[in-house]
């Protein structure tokens, strides 16, 4: 494992901050957009006759939530492998 420079450190830092305001986006969107917002539009359609609006309020933001947490970790693991604070 190696030692960071300061400049490392703010770099590696920004980088993980920025994913994770990203993904917070995305889930924000899901879930509050589409499963509170857009609940009307979405209810025109119909997956496995559940109406979709209604799917993602009480489904589909968990599995988003779930994706969104396994690619958080892979791409955390990729970060750290690429400024070495990877644990071996």
């Amino acid at each position: 494992m190696a030692q960071l420079t300061n400049e490392q450190a703010n770099t590696y830092w920004r980088r993980n901050i920025t994913l994770v305001i990203k993904l917070l986006i995305i889930w924000f969107i899901v879930s509050y957009g589409c499963g509170i917002l857009l609940v009307d539009t979405l209810n025109q359609i119909q997956i496995g006759g559940y109406k979709l609006g209604f799917w993602f309020a009480q489904q589909g933001s968990i599995y988003v939530f779930i994706v969104l947490v396994f690619y958080y970790a892979r791409r955390m693991a990729a970060l750290d492998r690429e400024f070495d604070v990877d644990q071996n």
